[in-house]
Formats: C-alpha cells, structure tokens, sequence
C-alpha cells in the first residue's frame, strides 16, 4: 500500500519523528508517544532512516522476494500454448497432468481465464447522428410487479410477500442526436404492443418538432414480426436491427435503462405498481428537461435540441 506523502504517519510524519530522535535528541519512547506509535515502531524507522535516509521512509513492497511453489514458466507457457487452441481448464489439466486449481489460477494470472480474452477487443463505436429523428433507439426492460411493498432492492429482505406477482415492462425510447427519452410502462411486449409504443413515441417527437426517420432495435420477437416491419413502412421508418448477441450497438438505449432504473425504479420505495408508473412522468420531465447529461457537455437533453432546431433554421 502507497501511503500518500501528507499522511499523518506518512514519510512526512516518519520524518518528523525520526529527526526528534537523530537531530534533536529525542528518546525512543518520547518520539513515539508523540507520533502515536508504539516504541518498537519507532526504533524501526529510525533504523531505516540512518542507514537508507528519506528513501527508508518509504513503505517497501510486500511481494515475497521468492515463491518457492510457483508453477514453472516451461508449465505456465505450455498452459498457455494449450489454452490458445481453445481448451478448457479442466482439459489443459488432465493434459498435463495437473491440479484443476493451479491451471485455473495460472489462467487468470496471465489474462486467459475467460475463453473470449482470446478474440482481439472490439474497437469502440461511437457515433451520434447531427439531426434529431435521424435516429431513434427502442428497447424493453422488465420490471416486476410491486403488489405488496418494496422489494429486496429496497428492504434487502428476499421474501415472496415483498417482492411482486408477474411482471411489466418499460418501453423505452431515446433519440440519438438529442437524448430526448420517451417512456411507457406496459403489461407486454408483444409485437402490437411494439407498434403502439412506436406510434406514440412518434407523435410525441412530433409534437417536439422531430421527425423520425430511422428506427433501432435489439433480435426481439416483437421487431423481427411481419406487423412490426409492415409498420414501419406505413410510417416512412427505416428500420435498423442490431448485431446478435451485440447489445452495446443499442448502446444509447441501454444506457437511459440504467439510469432510468437508478434515478426512477429503484430510486424510490414504492407502495405498489401504480404508485411507480405515476411517478414515471415526473422523472421523466426532470430527465428531459432538468438533468445535466454528461456526453451532452452536461446540459439536459431539452437544451440539445433548442440547440440543435436553431442550428437547422440558420440553414432553412
């Protein structure tokens, strides 16, 4: 551990008190009454002192000079060589013979413990579109339903009398260029259900002057459905899914959730499921309108879009 240098028994105070003893003839036990330490403790930084000066001060590492019983590196690359052609833990121990414990702490020693570390990392994505409407991203978050009580979030009590019966779930839409959020609680998620939302998640951008033009959603069965696509070409939407198993390309989506659930579904104790849908509205208001939003340089999604409406009729 890195002491910082202005601790009260950092260097700092170390030094103080070992040059009571050395400079200013200080007794052991004097300096250690005042420096609050014990005399033994004392005696072995003034010991450090006259033989090293400040460096002594210092906290020395506690990693152990050796480790007599540390795998050998001939083993640790053949571990290695074997995990990269894709075996598993327990294969790469019978393989060699070893225990199924060491291989698996050898793996997450040299970054092999998950399969996936083997892929190159995947560059970021980051995008956002100039124009509000130009992009739209729908997502679906379960919640349960509240009946009797908050929940274990809340309580940390995991009982059935205070955890809900069922579920129901927040659609959620959010505009790319702007971050301006539209959301529904819901009793499903079923392709007309989908279509709804979409609908009035349109006339609400509408009536903020947004015109969609583009759609993103996850592999839902709701969105891969005929209606779903015959919809969106009756609404002039061009409809974008994301990749499989991918769900940071609906990144933005995905982000409103977590802070949807922190700000308004867990940030509250509510008595049941009608209690918290009525307060959706009102943090939903405060999201949109009044909450600094960090990749928006901390202003609130409404900002962004007077901003980005006056730029368009600089252009008109």
């Amino acid at each position: 551990m890195k002491l910082h240098g202005n601790a009260p028994f950092g260097p700092k105070g170390r030094a103080t008190m070992v040059k009571r003893v050395v400079e200013q003839g200080w007794s052991l036990a004097e300096a250690a009454e005042a420096a609050g330490v014990s005399e033994r403790t004392c005696s072995k930084w003034v010991g450090r002192y006259r033989r090293e000066g400040e460096a002594g001060l210092w906290d020395r590492s506690s990693v152990p000079r050796s480790i007599p019983g540390r795998t050998p590196e001939d083993r640790v690359a053949a571990i290695a060589a074997l995990r990269r052609v894709r075996m598993t833990g327990p294969e790469i121990a019978e393989c060699l013979g070893m225990a199924l414990s060491t291989v698996s702490a050898v793996l997450n020693r040299i970054g092999l413990g998950k399969l996936s570390r083997l892929e190159p990392l995947e560059p970021p994505n980051r995008y956002e579109r100039q124009r509000p409407g130009e992009l739209i991203h729908i997502d679906v978050k379960k919640l349960v339903r509240i009946e009797k009580g908050a929940g274990h979030r809340m309580t940390g009590k995991r009982t059935k009398q205070a955890e809900g019966a069922g579920w129901e779930f927040a659609h959620v839409c959010v505009d790319d260029a702007t971050r301006l959020a539209y959301v529904e609680v819901l009793p499903n998620e079923r392709a007309q259900t989908a279509i709804g939302f979409l609908r009035r998640a349109i006339a609400y951008y509408a009536a903020h002057g947004i015109e969609v033009e583009r759609l993103m959603t996850d592999n839902g069965n709701a969105y891969r459905s005929f209606a779903h696509a015959l919809a969106c070409k009756a609404l002039g939407i061009r409809h974008i899914r994301t990749r499989p198993y991918r769900p940071r390309t609906n990144g933005k989506a995905e982000r409103f959730i977590r802070t949807m659930l922190g700000g308004w579904a867990y940030g509250a104790i509510y008595r049941d499921s009608r209690e918290r849908t009525a307060a959706l509205s009102g943090w939903l208001d405060f999201y949109n309108w009044r909450r600094p939003h960090g990749s928006l340089s901390h202003r609130p999604p409404g900002a962004r879009l007077a901003e980005l409406n006056n730029v368009a009729g600089t252009y008109t």
